[in-house]
């Protein structure tokens, strides 16, 4: 497996954790939790974007 893919999945299970865990807060009544750490996602996304655009031109 690439490294480039393995840094994509790690990035995209890190997000979807995070989503994961947004619901669950929002759903358990801890709502302002929920939107913080949902704010996480794209944080996450772009952050691996980033990375991952950095290395293509090195």
């Amino acid at each position: 497996m690439k490294r480039s893919s393995r840094v994509k999945l790690l990035f995209f299970a890190a997000a979807f954790l995070s989503f994961l865990l947004a619901n669950y807060l929002w759903f358990t009544g801890n709502r302002e939790q929920g939107i913080f750490v949902g704010i996480w996602v794209p944080s996450i996304c772009s952050a691996g974007a980033l990375l991952l655009a950095r290395g293509r031109n090195e």
